[in-house]
């Protein structure tokens, strides 16, 4: 058994980059077996008032264009909810936000070189669950990737487009109720699902239960709150935001604190060839390094469409109006667009298989 060990960034080698122009990617440069270890020492400030070194690189208009309805939903804040166990999730389901879901497939595709998974699964899975599927966007990719593979994805919401492969299909249904499924998963995945579960390690029993001898379970998470490599982000709205964020999903049941949990919960439960990769996502391109630079670039639009997502956080949780949140959020979008502020989410990606 093995992982990598979580820690913060460190900020010593933080300095003026080199004049011209930076240097292109490093040849073979593998971020998903990205450590602590190996980025301490490796993240570095570009102080520089332009980005030079992305130029010609733009937001593209559309990253994967998916037809979707609502069949039903509910209103809150200007924005539309599930109605299937109506309050259960916090975020959206929208239009905006399924374009943000899409769009944020697309930034874990440069986080983890074009894989949609580092876990080891064998080269033929036949059944596979994505939990909390969104758009079905990760699951609709796995299945054109594994035609061997019948894939299932589960969510909430009927957000899912209507024309898929043969091999996928989507259920609506809460993950945190009992699992039914009469097959065994030789996969079981689960993507940024730090705000949609009340007790993550249940599910993660559940789904050791799911999984059939030798299947892998993988989660890809976010450490919450922000980290940073100085002390940039101190004081900022940005850092109010990431404080008043935790309060009120502590108050509404489900805190954003587990993710840097899920391996020793998955050890108690009986997971053997536990790894643990941690992947730093600057939240702008504020790094010298290309990659980095690159990831952020996009890694800040997710934040800036996702921001009014998290309105119900703060008018659910901490009672506060749409306006009051609104007029916040004002100063923290100016906060994740200043390449002064050096600020990052560090990104947990941890898989594990069942003994057999």
């Amino acid at each position: 058994m093995s992982s990598t060990q979580s820690g913060p960034l460190a900020a010593s080698d933080i300095e003026e980059p080199p004049p011209g122009p930076h240097s292109p990617p490093r040849q073979g440069y593998q971020p998903v077996e990205t450590s602590v270890e190996y980025v301490d020492g490796m993240i570095s400030v570009d102080s520089t008032d332009n980005d030079s070194a992305i130029a010609n690189l733009s937001r593209a208009a559309s990253v994967f264009s998916v037809q979707s309805s609502v069949y039903d939903y509910m209103v809150e804040n200007g924005r539309t909810y599930h109605r299937f166990k109506e309050g259960n999730y916090v975020m959206p389901n929208d239009e905006i936000e399924q374009d943000r879901l899409d769009m944020q497939h697309y930034v874990w595709s440069i986080a983890l070189q074009d894989q949609l998974f580092p876990a080891p699964i064998k080269p033929n899975p036949q059944n596979v669950l994505d939990m909390g599927t969104g758009t079905g966007i990760w699951a609709i990719d796995f299945a054109f990737r594994f035609p061997s593979a019948q894939v299932i994805g589960n969510d909430l919401s009927p957000i899912q487009p209507n024309f898929i492969p043969a091999n996928c299909t989507f259920e609506i249904d809460d993950i945190e109720d009992h699992w039914t499924y009469s097959q065994k998963f030789d996969f079981i995945h689960g993507r940024l699902l730090i705000s949609c579960f009340k007790d993550h390690r249940a599910v993660l029993k559940r789904a050791f239960d799911a999984l059939a001898p030798g299947g892998y379970l993988e989660m890809q998470d976010a450490d919450f709150p922000m980290k940073c490599v100085d002390d940039s982000l101190n004081g900022t709205a940005l850092w109010k935001w990431n404080m008043l964020i935790e309060e009120g999903a502590k108050k509404v049941g489900k805190p954003w604190t587990r993710t840097n949990q899920y391996k020793g919960w998955m050890e108690e439960i009986g997971f053997v060839d536990i790894e643990e990769k941690i992947l730093p996502w600057p939240i702008n391109t504020w790094p010298k390094d290309t990659y980095l630079k690159l990831l952020g670039l996009w890694f800040q639009f997710d934040l800036l469409e996702g921001l009014n997502s998290t309105t119900a956080l703060l008018t659910r949780g901490l009672g506060w109006s749409t306006e009051e949140v609104e007029s916040l959020l004002v100063d923290v979008r100016k906060d994740i667009e200043n390449r002064r502020v050096h600020a990052y989410v560090q990104m947990h990606v941890v898989y594990g298989k069942k003994p057999g």
